[in-house]
């Protein structure tokens, strides 16, 4: 199935990428989005959200993430042959926030990583927060708001 960028209120059918972008990013806000994922297994996860993103920030080369976030191992790369994207495991990145870099000048996204486990009516409250430009929190501060199944 193909992965599937979602604008509010859609919702993603099964198996798509569950991921709401800022339609007009600026350098102004926090986030660039929020992701959903369906595991912490990021390298299951990291090839369809990379496949998903629009190409007009150049192609993600690197994925930044929390490493007591995701399960192990930690490997070094996710995704087929040459288009693989490089990953850090850092203890210092927030607490729910992936930084994706791409090849093209200064491009990256910042995005909100929605638990797994959140339930639904949450998820989409994070989803929707983080692309909202009037909403200045942080990852750790939305990610307090967010209900657990």
């Amino acid at each position: 199935m193909a992965p599937t960028i979602l604008s509010p209120p859609t919702r993603a059918p099964d198996g798509a990428v569950r991921l709401r972008l800022d339609p007009h990013p600026s350098r102004s806000t926090v986030l660039d989005g929020a992701w959903w994922p369906r595991s912490t297994d990021a390298v299951a996860e990291l090839p369809g959200l990379v496949q998903a993103l629009p190409g007009s920030r150049g192609a993600i080369t690197h994925a930044l993430m929390n490493s007591a976030e995701w399960d192990l191992p930690h490997p070094r790369r996710a995704g087929p042959g040459i288009r693989a994207v490089r990953l850090g495991w850092f203890t210092s990145q927030p607490a729910g926030l992936l930084t994706l870099v791409t090849d093209f000048g200064n491009g990256r996204f910042a995005l909100l990583v929605v638990p797994p486990d959140a339930t639904r009516e949450s998820a989409e409250a994070a989803l929707d927060a983080a692309v909202d430009v009037t909403d200045n929190r942080r990852t750790p501060d939305l990610l307090t708001d967010i209900e657990y199944a």
